[in-house]
């Protein structure tokens, strides 16, 4: 029973929300061999001005052991 849960900057339109959560399904699909009604796809906004606090410190910085691909950038300030 997949759940993925998406935190990103707020601003997006439901239709790419949508898209996104599509996208994920079929990837989760065929990397797990899941079945489509065992996935389930949450997607979080963030502020930006929250990013670091609510996301890049506790979910990046404080659980290294869960992150399978790291950001590229440098944590907001």
């Amino acid at each position: 029973m997949p759940h993925v849960i998406v935190k990103l900057y707020a601003g997006r339109s439901a239709q790419q929300k949508a898209e996104l959560a599509d996208e994920i399904t079929r990837a989760v699909m065929a990397a797990l061999n899941s079945s489509e009604d065992s996935i389930s796809v949450g997607i979080e906004d963030v502020a930006p001005p929250d990013w670091a606090a609510q996301v890049y410190k506790p979910d990046i910085l404080g659980k290294p052991a869960t992150i399978y691909k790291k950001p590229g950038y440098s944590p907001p300030d």
